[in-house]
């Protein structure tokens, strides 16, 4: 990937950045020539950000960023490495992302995903030198709708504890775009899948981990549940694509925009998936233990589309065998180190 002459040598700020999505898009801005500062509150040695390589395989991508070591609620922390770093640019993805975890730890979901969101927003007020500031919503923020696909005028309904944490979010973030005029935009993106995912529990990486290791993956739900998933690549796309359309129109602050692959897979379709891309039968054992999950949710990007000619690089297909070739190299990499 060559430089682009927006993001040379431009002073970006990444929140989630040991997260699937913050890796990736991480590597992205790296090979785009941005200056980046990724905030990092738990050390993860297998994330992509600390143990990954930049695509010429020269040096580890954590090398190749600065990496400030704190909590996103911590509003003082923001703005000082907004200052401090005299950020352009605010990718905020960081958040607690998994629905089961929101269930058992309400708190820490509402106090990670709401009251960080708001201490970023409130950190980029105060700083005069941000220009441009994407933030990361979700599908879920949209609840449980019966019109599908949903698109960017279904209401933000949330009622389980992870959904409202992302219609709280969006919600604050329109508020600062509106009574505020900070330059922000939101995204609502599908599932996301791809490699680097070290959430085990999610359908992608433990259905990869369970086949690979010879065990039959389990599936928490009844296997009908149906949803739209979107490869971790085309995501971090996406985010640099918004962040140059909102520097060239200050005028979209407060728009949010779906992005999808705008196709419907229900689980035991994606595992049989997952079992094509890694060439083997899978039988996987189905609990239907799933609790406080939309059963049926994909979306439209037609509003995206429209206005920004955008269009996922990766098919389905594509990006689940870019996925499998991760894990593979990944557990035996895995192996060989214990």
């Amino acid at each position: 990937m060559t430089a682009s002459p927006f993001w040379t040598y431009r002073p970006t700020f990444v929140t989630g950045g040991t997260g699937l999505v913050g890796s990736w898009l991480v590597r992205r801005l790296v090979d785009l020539g941005a200056d980046v500062v990724c905030l990092v509150r738990d050390w993860v040695p297998a994330s992509e950000l600390l143990a990954g390589t930049t695509t010429d395989g020269s040096a580890k991508l954590a090398g190749k960023v600065r990496i400030v070591r704190g909590d996103i609620r911590d509003q003082a922390l923001m703005e000082r490495v907004l200052g401090e770093y005299e950020i352009d640019t605010v990718v905020h993805l960081a958040a607690q992302t998994i629905v089961g975890i929101a269930n058992r730890n309400p708190i820490s979901t509402f106090e990670t995903n709401i009251q960080g969101t708001w201490s970023v927003l409130e950190a980029c007020r105060r700083s005069p030198k941000v220009k441009q500031i994407v933030v990361a919503s979700s599908d879920k923020a949209y609840g449980d709708c019966d019109t599908l696909p949903y698109d960017e005028s279904t209401p933000l309904d949330g009622i389980n504890p992870y959904d409202v944490s992302k219609s709280c979010s969006d919600l604050l973030t329109r508020s600062y775009a509106k009574s505020f005029g900070l330059p922000v935009v939101t995204t609502r993106c599908g599932n996301f899948y791809g490699g680097g995912d070290l959430n085990w529990n999610r359908i992608v990486p433990g259905t990869i981990r369970s086949v690979l290791n010879g065990e039959r993956p389990v599936i928490r739900s009844d296997g009908t549940f149906i949803r739209d998933y979107f490869y971790v690549e085309d995501g971090a796309y996406a985010y640099t694509l918004l962040a140059e359309e909102l520097a060239k129109n200050p005028e979209l602050r407060g728009e949010a925009y779906n992005f999808s692959n705008e196709i419907q897979v229900d689980v035991l379709s994606l595992v049989k998936k997952i079992g094509q891309a890694l060439g083997r039968d899978i039988d996987p054992d189905v609990r239907n233990e799933a609790s406080n999950e939309i059963r049926h949710q994909y979306l439209s990007a037609e509003k995206a589309r429209k206005a920004f000619n955008w269009k996922p690089l990766f098919t389905l297909e594509e990006g689940l065998a870019r996925t499998a070739t991760w894990y593979k190299q990944h557990l035996e990499s895995s192996k060989r180190s214990s």
